[in-house]
Parts: C-alpha cells; structure tokens; sequence
C-alpha cells in the first residue's frame, strides 16, 4: 500500500468520519488541542527560558525542567489525543500541504531533541554559551511546529 492509499483510508475511518459531519466536534477538538498548543508553548518556554538565562533565574535549571516536566507531558498527550483525530478527518487534504510535512518533521525533530538533549542538559544545570545554544534551538524547533501548524490553515 502506497502513502496515498494509507491516508485515504485513515479517512474513511469512524472516527474521522463522525469528525468531518459532525457540525460541532471539529471545533470542540480543535479547542482542546490549542488548549494544549498553550500548555505546550508555556511548558517548553519556561524552560528554554531559563537556559537562555531569562525567567526564573533563582532556580536551577533542573529545579525549572522537573517542575514543567508534567505540564510537558500532559500538554504532549493533549495534542496527539487531539492532533490525530484531526487529521484523520481530513488525511487525504494533508497529505498534499507542505506545511503538514513541516510541522511532522519539526515536531519529531522537537520530541527528540527535547528528551534527549535539552532535559537532560537542564538535569545536569549546564549553564553558559552550550545551555543557551541549547535553550535558542529548543524554541527554533517548537516555534517550527506551532508555526507550521498555523500554516496548514492557510496552505
């Protein structure tokens, strides 16, 4: 099965389908997931913040990450429990944006770099130029995401 094939069948799923008439459950789920998108962007940039030297400058990084570490969680769960419901209800329009490629590829990019080397350069409080390069690309990579997001609207 081809990649087209697959996202033609992702739409012709129940949920998608129950998504796509339903006149009121794409914008409820639509308002969940930038529910999420704030709890996410508030999460990271407390964070990012605070390797950039800015923020809550009394607290150790690690302090800053372990107290944002749940809020990234839930805000992660929050936007694939929401996140993959809307795209199943239209598969077959992303698949052709750019903009949905952009935003798949940097929110990989994100969720790795975040877990492997942003929080646990915060757990051991690296400060300095590597704390701060570190902090600049974490925001690069989360701006990416939520930028091109927005992007699928308009693309």
């Amino acid at each position: 099965m081809d990649l087209y094939a697959l996202f033609e069948s992702l739409e012709r799923t129940p949920v998608a389908a129950a998504i796509r008439e339903s006149v009121w459950l794409f914008p409820a789920v639509e308002a969940v997931h930038l529910l999420g998108l704030a709890l996410l962007g508030g999460a990271v940039l407390i964070v990012d913040l605070r390797l950039l030297g800015a923020g809550l400058t009394a607290q150790p990084p690690s302090q800053v990450e372990r107290a944002a570490r749940p809020w990234l969680l839930a805000a992660i769960a929050t936007m694939v429990m929401t996140g993959v419901p809307l795209a199943l209800s239209e598969a077959v329009k992303l698949y052709d944006k750019e903009a949905y490629w952009l935003k798949m590829s940097a929110l990989a990019c994100a969720l790795v770099f975040t877990f492997a080397v942003r929080n646990r350069l915060a757990a051991r409080d690296v400060a300095g130029l590597s704390a701060k390069a570190v902090g600049a690309l974490s925001l690069a990579l989360w701006l990416t995401v939520a930028t091109a997001g927005r992007w699928i609207g308009f693309s």
